[in-house]
C-alpha cells in the first residue's frame, strides 16, 4: 500500500487508523495496531483521567510507535483527559461529538496533531476553519454515535474531499481491502476502521460481544436513539425495547430513562447481550472471524493490492 499524506502526518507506514471506541479500544488494541504499522487510538470516552493515564503509560512501555487518543467532547472530564494525555506524551488527538473550535487551538498550541470527526461537508469546512490537520468523514453505516443526516460513505467522502483542502480520512462501512480501495478512489487520504478492529483478539471488547459480531448478518444493526444522540446498535432485546418506544413516539426523556447509565459498559465490556448496548457498524455482516490485529492488517493490505490489480480500464 503506497504512502499517503496521512502516513506523513501521523508517522505511520500504512494509511489506516484503528478507531477509538468506548470500552473496546484500550491500550492492548492500540499497541497491536501501532506494531502493525497503522495508527492505534485509545478510546477515552468511558475512562477517568487516571485510567487513561494508566493505559497510556502501559502503551508507552510496549511500543515506541505513535499512538493517539480519541476524546468525545460530550463528556464532562474532557479537560482532565486531554491534560493527562499530553502529560503522557500523546501528540495525536482525534476529537468527536462536539465543536472543533473548543479544543483545537489548545491542542495545537501544545504541539499536537488534531483530527475531528464530521458527518457532512458543511461541518468539515468548519473543522478546517477551526485549524484541524485532517477530518474523519464518517458515513452513517458506522457503528456507535452517528450523524443525524444519514449521509452514506459513498456520497459523503467525495463531497468532503471537494469541500476542504486538508486530508480526508474515510470512515463508516469499511472492513476489508476492497472497501479501502473504494475509499481511496473517492479521494480519501486514508481510512478509519472501527468495528472490524473491535472483532480482533486484542480488542478489549468482551468475547460475547465479539462473537455476536461474528454471528451477525447483514441486517443486524439499526440507527436508533435519534432524539438523543443517534447511535447504530446491534439488534438485541435492549435494542428491541428502544425500537418499541420509538415506534410509540416516545420523547427524549423516556428514551434517556430507558438508556440509563452504563448500558454500553454492560454490553460491550461486560458481555451482557440482553440488556447491554452493543454499538457496531453495518460491516458486522462481513465479519466471520476474530484474527489478531497483525493478521487483519496484512489481510487488508493484501486485499487492497489485489483489488488494484483487478481493476481494468473503463
Amino acid at each position: 500500500m503506497a504512502r499517503h499524506r496521512i502516513c506523513d502526518l501521523f508517522g505511520i507506514s500504512t494509511p489506516i487508523i484503528q478507531a477509538g471506541m468506548v470500552y473496546v479500544s484500550g491500550a492492548s488494541l492500540a499497541v497491536a495496531s501501532a506494531r502493525a504499522g497503522v495508527l492505534g487510538l485509545i478510546g477515552a470516552g468511558g475512562m477517568s483521567a487516571e485510567k487513561l493515564g494508566q493505559e497510556l503509560a502501559w502503551a508507552r512501555q510496549q511500543t515506541s510507535q505513535p499512538i493517539g487518543v480519541n476524546i468525545p467532547l460530550l463528556y464532562s472530564r474532557v479537560k482532565e483527559q486531554i491534560d493527562m494525555a499530553l502529560e503522557q506524551g500523546v501528540r495525536i488527538f482525534f476529537t468527536s461529538a462536539g465543536s472543533p473550535k473548543t479544543w483545537t487551538t489548545y491542542l495545537k498550541d501544545r504541539g499536537s496533531v488534531v483530527v475531528h470527526v464530521t458527518s457532512t461537508p458543511e461541518l468539515a469546512k468548519k473543522c478546517e476553519a477551526a485549524g484541524v490537520d485532517a477530518v474523519v468523514a464518517e458515513g452513517f453505516e458506522a457503528g456507535g454515535h452517528n450523524g443525524r443526516d444519514e449521509l452514506t460513505t459513498m456520497v459523503l467522502i467525495p463531497a468532503v474531499v471537494q469541500a476542504v483542502k486538508i486530508p480526508v480520512i474515510a470512515a463508516g462501512g469499511i472492513a476489508n481491502g476492497r472497501q479501502i480501495a473504494a475509499a481511496m478512489a473517492l479521494g480519501a487520504s486514508g481510512v478509519q476502521i472501527g468495528t472490524r478492529f473491535a472483532a480482533t483478539q486484542e480488542s478489549t471488547a468482551h468475547h460475547n460481544f465479539k462473537q455476536a459480531m461474528v454471528d451477525a448478518g447483514m441486517t443486524a444493526t439499526s440507527l436508533m436513539l435519534k432524539k438523543l444522540v443517534p447511535v447504530r446498535l446491534l439488534k438485541n432485546p435492549f435494542a428491541e425495547k428502544v425500537a418499541a418506544l420509538e415506534a410509540e413516539g416516545a420523547g427524549s426523556d423516556e428514551l434517556a430513562t430507558l438508556l440509563g447509565k452504563g448500558r454500553a459498559h454492560k454490553g460491550m465490556f461486560e458481555g451482557d447481550l440482553v440488556e447491554g448496548e452493543l454499538e457496531a457498524g453495518q460491516v458486522v455482516g462481513l465479519i466471520d472471524d476474530l484474527p489478531t490485529v497483525a493478521q487483519l492488517v496484512e489481510r487488508l493490505k493484501s486485499e487492497y493490492n489485489q483489488t488494484l490489480k483487478s481493476l481494468t480500464s473503463f
